[in-house]
């Protein structure tokens, strides 16, 4: 019999917990969520031509009424047994998306018994066919038919969406540019045959090096150089379903695919919560790549902070500006003198109508990285006098070449590339 999986973030009563047999508690925990999330109807719009359709998902699309004019995306795959209303009635990624002004895709499987195909050579090969190329076509649809921003695009799974979540990193590098898995296994752990169950993986029991774990993920895509999404891990110490094993081989597998060292830059206890540990592994520029949560006695339905995998997104921030928006926008450079003055200092100068001007700078992917500065100017005429290292950061900036990204309320006046 194969095994159920079916979990979300909310903990579950305590004598559902504990005292029943875990496949029979698993189902049980599936149907209360089920429950649960219907009670507050899905605004969830149902897509039926997205194009290519290997793996016979559906597709739910929701778009808040504040959606940003080029906005980015957020995929939300759920668990087994679940369903696309229940993920999105079982986070809070729907109010930060109402908040925010990005798009939430939540794919829906039809197997019977809804898990999502994360075994499959179709699913586990780039345009190979399967589940993912479902889940990356309606990606493709919405950058088509939303104005959404390719270089934005985000995917987060529980359980057995988790176990997608690092399916869609592997097979699709060029679609996403992070994602979250929680409570799941690395790319390629589940491969092999016609079943939808690896029991050696779920227990734990597939190791690998780093090297041949990244191997498994490169030979889904050969050939391809571009960037790869970094990478959020989220796993319970006390995880019965997907053993705790997996976390630390997801670790090694996306520090080793983003060539990051395996020990880590970082390491914070008792962070998002009490009783867990996040270890943060960077690049040489400071730049987070992977981040790996462990919850102590955390069961396989770990509690997550969606604000933390938001923040992980960057869709908390100002809506980026990618190196094509900035290509093709309005510039009004006349308006917007940069100098280099002693001390590595730059002097920022806008001549622009009065309005709230606000200065940032963006990396090659469009996320904002520092603040400039921001003035509320009566006359248009504002100064920014500013260092690298005094800039506001939100993630950590080091020399390179940067988007330099002027405002006057919230449209973008000026976008040019700046060496620091």
């Amino acid at each position: 019999m194969t095994p159920q999986i079916s979990s979300l973030q909310a903990s579950p009563e305590p004598v559902l917990n504990n005292m029943l047999p875990g496949s029979i508690r698993l189902l049980l925990l599936s149907m209360v969520l089920s429950i649960a999330a219907t009670s507050d109807a899905a605004a969830l719009t149902e897509i039926t031509d997205f194009g290519a359709n290997p793996g016979n998902l559906g597709m739910f699309l929701y778009v808040p009424e504040n959606v940003q004019p080029h906005p980015a995306v957020l995929v939300g795959l759920h668990w087994c047994h679940g369903t696309a209303e229940a993920y999105f009635n079982g986070n809070q990624f729907h109010t930060y998306a109402d908040e925010y002004g990005y798009i939430m895709i939540c794919p829906e499987t039809h197997t019977s018994d809804q898990c999502f195909d994360v075994h499959s050579t179709e699913t586990l090969t780039h345009d190979g066919g399967g589940a993912s190329q479902s889940v990356a076509s309606m990606v493709k649809w919405v950058i088509a038919n939303k104005n959404a921003d390719a270089t934005r695009v985000f995917v987060a799974g529980h359980s057995g969406g988790g176990m997608m979540t690092n399916v869609m990193a592997g097979s699709y590098p060029e679609v996403f540019a992070a994602a979250s898995a929680s409570a799941g296994v690395p790319f390629g752990c589940f491969a092999g045959g016609d079943y939808t169950w690896n029991d050696d993986c779920a227990k734990g029991k597939v190791t690998r090096t780093a090297e041949e774990w990244k191997e498994l993920v490169l030979a889904a895509y050969p050939g391809y150089t571009g960037p790869r999404p970094r990478m959020q891990l989220w796993h319970g110490a006390n995880d019965d379903v997907l053993y705790p094993a997996n976390f630390d081989e997801e670790v090694k597998q996306w520090t080793g695919v983003l060539g990051v060292s395996q020990p880590p830059s970082t390491t914070e206890t008792n962070t998002p919560f009490s009783d867990y540990t996040r270890t943060r592994y960077k690049d040489a520029s400071g730049t987070v790549l992977v981040e790996a949560v462990k919850g102590l006695n955390q069961p396989h339905n770990i509690k997550i902070s969606d604000e933390e995998v938001i923040r992980f997104f960057d869709l908390d921030k100002t809506v980026g500006i990618s190196p094509r928006q900035a290509g093709v926008c309005n510039q009004l450079s006349e308006t917007v003198s940069i100098r280099k003055c002693a001390s590595g200092r730059y002097n920022l100068a806008v001549n622009t109508h009065p309005g709230l001007i606000s200065a940032a700078l963006y990396d090659c992917r469009g996320r904002r990285m520092a603040i400039i500065g921001e003035h509320n100017s009566g006359s248009g005429n504002t100064e920014f006098n500013f260092t690298l290292s005094d800039a506001d950061h939100h993630h950590p900036v080091a020399p390179a070449v940067y988007m330099v990204c002027v405002k006057v309320n919230g449209s973008v006046i000026y976008a040019q590339p700046l060496t620091f």
